[in-house]
C-alpha cells in the first residue's frame, strides 16, 4: 500500500467535502430546545457538584 494519495482519491475527497455545503440542521431540531436542554443539564451537573461539595 502506497502513503502517496491518487489523484482520484483526491478528487473523490473534495467531492464529499463539497456535498456538506448544503447545512446539517434537521427540520425536527429546535435550537431552543436544544440549548434549553443543555443549560438544563449543566445546571444539573452544578447543583448536583455543589451538593456534594459540603466542606465549604
Amino acid at each position: 500500500m502506497s502513503p502517496h494519495i491518487t489523484v482520484q482519491s483526491l478528487t473523490h475527497l473534495v467531492t464529499l467535502a463539497e456535498g456538506g455545503q448544503e447545512g446539517g440542521n434537521h427540520e425536527s431540531l429546535s435550537p431552543y430546545l436544544t440549548g434549553g436542554g443543555a443549560l438544563f443539564a449543566l445546571l444539573l451537573l452544578l447543583w448536583i457538584t455543589t451538593r456534594f461539595n459540603r466542606d465549604r
